[in-house]
């Protein structure tokens, strides 16, 4: 089937030929870009546009008018996590919540519709946890951390694991604890943190490598689960014109079951289900576990997706996660933090450690995505790539770490100096811009967060969400990007506005940008004639708008393989 896409403003994100009117795709690939009377002239037997809309048996030219709406390449996200945006999807939305009391009333409510479901008590299955996500104590007049007392008000008789907002901390009630088998007797687990009362006792509160303890104890997912929650999680993200995305899935289920994951994965891809592409950040610590993943052969996979027939589902980095959060002060700073003296955050790894699993990835052609939002942690991931590169030269490792939020000058030139990809979240300005100068400091906070400036040195920078930490809306994402503000607008003139980008960076970022980092610039993330045809339509010409209106605009198109996935 041939579709012509006719009658909108096309903005290609291909320098050659920025601005198009129309666009057409055979067996999934562009075959011409330009004005509406050019590609016209491509379609087959010459057929006019007096047919659009209809397809012609004879020579199977479909006419697609987008009535002047907006089309641009579709979108990537590089940093997200597909499977747990899924799980949250059949978890307490904590979201909305402004005080303990409101997670204890959510919680509540939830147990009882899930009751009223499972047919009372007596059919609640074997092992079920109620599970939540998305809670934050710095939007709260009491801005303490809930703790095991709290959540035995939702229920004494089912386990109970409430994840914050930024995923890096979780809280569980009593009876979690006794299935865990934690006490005062448990020891304090490396790269992480047990909370505990005066006394000694447990809190219920797992800080990072803590909440292994969590997920251990949870009951594991089958590959028929893990492949319903893929789908259930991918398809709201179609439909906000994402059509590739690299994700990090293994940390959703215990470690010893990330094959699952990958089954999941690939019989989806393999059945034609997978709604978009996957470029697989596997979290695989520690060394014993990823020489076990690469001795099975798994390894980056370098080929741009789907021309060369590999499908959508794809091996991408060995993702690390190096520290912890802002929000949580578990991220790793070179100093204390400024409204807490007495911690630096949590560093995940030893250098020694770090060095050891980078090196060992970037022999077996394994790219990094390594969680650094610290920097302290920075410094760590920056020491261990160069020495790597040093060891072992290679071309084309396209190392890269994720979030890159809390740096300096010095660091900024380090992304540039090594090639490193940096994979930034625009929206987090939303949240973090109210809390970066007191946790850092104001001097520090000036070269945080400075994603223009790395624009500005020749950065590869590959722009995402961290869904379901924030929304996967791209939208908020470029909104964000442009203004520096918050999305309730403010403050007015923007955050650090030096650091406020151009629409078409934003538009770069979030689609050739992401496309670099998964090795796809040369079949994806442009509309370019030879290239894979994944579009996004919006419904308004965001480019001429002001900039406070990009937010309210709407998706109501998305393409992928030349087929369309989501009509609105």
């Amino acid at each position: 089937m041939k579709r012509i896409f006719y009658n909108g403003i096309v903005r290609t994100v291909d320098e050659r030929r920025p601005v198009a009117e129309a666009v057409a795709v055979q067996d999934g690939i562009i075959m011409a870009v330009g004005s509406d009377d050019d590609v016209a002239a491509w379609a087959a037997g010459g057929q006019s546009r007096a047919t659009a809309g209809s397809a012609d048996a004879a020579s199977d030219v479909e006419w697609i008018d987008l009535e002047g709406k907006l089309m641009v390449p579709g979108f990537h996200d590089s940093h997200l996590h597909l499977l747990s945006y899924g799980l949250s999807l059949e978890k307490v939305n904590l979201g909305q919540a402004k005080s303990i009391d409101d997670i204890v009333t959510e919680g509540r409510a939830f147990l009882k519709a899930r009751l009223v479901e499972f047919d009372g008590p007596q059919g609640v299955p074997a092992g079920w946890w109620l599970q939540g996500r998305g809670w934050n104590n710095d939007y709260w007049e009491d801005s303490r951390f809930p703790n095991r007392y709290d959540l035995d008000r939702i229920t004494t008789e089912y386990p109970v694991t409430y994840t914050r907002a930024c995923g890096h901390i979780i809280v569980v009630n009593t009876k979690a604890l006794e299935i865990m088998g934690v006490t005062r007797e448990t020891p304090q687990i490396a790269g992480g943190r047990i909370d505990l009362d005066e006394d000694g006792e447990p809190l219920g509160i797992f800080r990072e490598a803590a909440r292994d303890l969590v997920y251990n104890a949870i009951p594991r997912l089958s590959v028929e689960d893990i492949k319903r929650l893929l789908v259930k999680g991918a398809i709201p993200m179609v439909r906000c014109g994402i059509t590739a995305i690299q994700s990090d899935d293994l940390e959703a289920v215990p470690e010893a079951d990330y094959q699952r994951v990958i089954d999941a994965m690939t019989q989806l891809d393999s059945e034609g289900k997978l709604p978009l592409r996957v470029f697989e950040q596997c979290l695989l610590p520690p060394v014993a576990r990823f020489r076990e993943f690469i001795a099975k052969g798994y390894r980056t996979d370098k080929r741009g997706s789907g021309v060369e027939g590999n499908g959508r589902f794809r091996i991408g980095p060995l993702k690390l996660l190096a520290d912890g959060s802002l929000g949580g002060r578990t991220a790793f700073l070179s100093g204390p933090y400024a409204d807490d003296p007495q911690t630096c955050g949590i560093p995940v790894f030893t250098q020694e450690e770090l060095d050891e699993l980078v090196k060992e990835a970037h022999d077996h052609d394994m790219i990094m995505a390594i969680h650094c939002i610290g920097d302290g942690t920075m410094r760590m991931a920056f020491e261990s790539i160069e020495k790597a590169q040093k060891d072992n030269p290679k071309l084309d490792m396209r190392h890269g770490l994720v979030h890159c939020q809390i740096t300096d000058e010095g660091l900024l030139k380090k992304f540039r100096d090594l090639n490193v990809v940096a994979h930034v979240q625009p929206i987090f300005i939303d949240y973090d811009m109210h809390i970066v100068r007191d946790r850092v400091g104001e001097a520090m906070e000036k070269t945080s967060y400075n994603w223009k400036t790395m624009l500005d040195l020749g950065v590869h920078v590959a722009g995402g969400s961290d869904s379901p930490v924030e929304s996967f809306h791209v939208l908020n994402n470029l909104y964000c990007a442009v203004t520096r503000r918050g999305l309730d607008g403010q403050p007015e003139e923007g955050w650090l506005p030096d650091q406020k980008m151009s629409l078409e960076e934003a538009l770069y970022i979030f689609t050739m940008g992401g496309a670099y980092a998964s090795y796809d610039e040369r079949v994806n993330g442009s509309i370019t004639v030879g290239k894979q045809a994944d579009f996004a339509v919006i419904d308004r010409n965001i480019f001429d708008l002001d900039p406070e209106e990009i937010k309210k605009a709407d998706v109501v198109m998305t393409v992928i393989d030349g087929e369309i996935a989501y009509r609105k």
